[in-house]
Parts: C-alpha cells; sequence; structure tokens
C-alpha cells in the first residue's frame, strides 16, 4: 500500500483485520494493484464502476460497504463522512468473509 502521494478527500484507516487479509493476500500472490485502484478511488470520494458491484452490507457490517475487486475478490469499507476518513475493514472471497 505504498507508492506516490495523491490528493483523497479521505483519511484511509486500516483495522487489524484488514492488515491481517492484506498479509494473507500478499502470501496467495494477489495483484495488490488492483486493490490499490478500488481503495484509490474510494479515497477521492469517487464511484466505482458499475463491473465493482459496489452494495451496503447489511447485519454484521451495519454501516459498511463491499465492493468487488474481481468476481471472486472482495473489499469491504466504511465511509465515515462526518470525519471523512475510509476505513478498510477486510479484503478476500466470499469463503474467506463470509
Amino acid at each position: 500500500m505504498k507508492g506516490k502521494k495523491e490528493e483523497y478527500k479521505y483519511s484511509i484507516i486500516l483495522t487489524g483485520k484488514f492488515k491481517k487479509h492484506l498479509k494473507n493476500l500478499k502470501k496467495q500472490k494477489k495483484d495488490l494493484k488492483l486493490l490499490e485502484s478500488i481503495i484509490s478511488i474510494l479515497a477521492k470520494g469517487e464511484k466505482l464502476p458499475p463491473k465493482n458491484k459496489d452494495h451496503k452490507l447489511i447485519n454484521n457490517y451495519d454501516e459498511a460497504r463491499e465492493c468487488h475487486i474481481t468476481p471472486v475478490w472482495l473489499l469491504i469499507y466504511e465511509i465515515v463522512e462526518d470525519k471523512l476518513i475510509l476505513i478498510l475493514l477486510a479484503s478476500g472471497s466470499h469463503s474467506e468473509l463470509f
């Protein structure tokens, strides 16, 4: 999650769970540039393309949203507008997350 500094609307917060998932994604040799591009779009306050199937979650993730990085790779996140923060909650496959 390193690279050139961009201007973001939201500060990005990585939860402990997300950091653990990120470690697993690195071990799985996932293309983290795909994840970084989605995070960048979200942090800028822009809408994701329809192919990412961004939607609100219910139950355990009451205020959270989910989007597809690939058809089988998901990102669960939350945006707190009044504090201008993007909280990265989890990332992985459906079976790993639910």
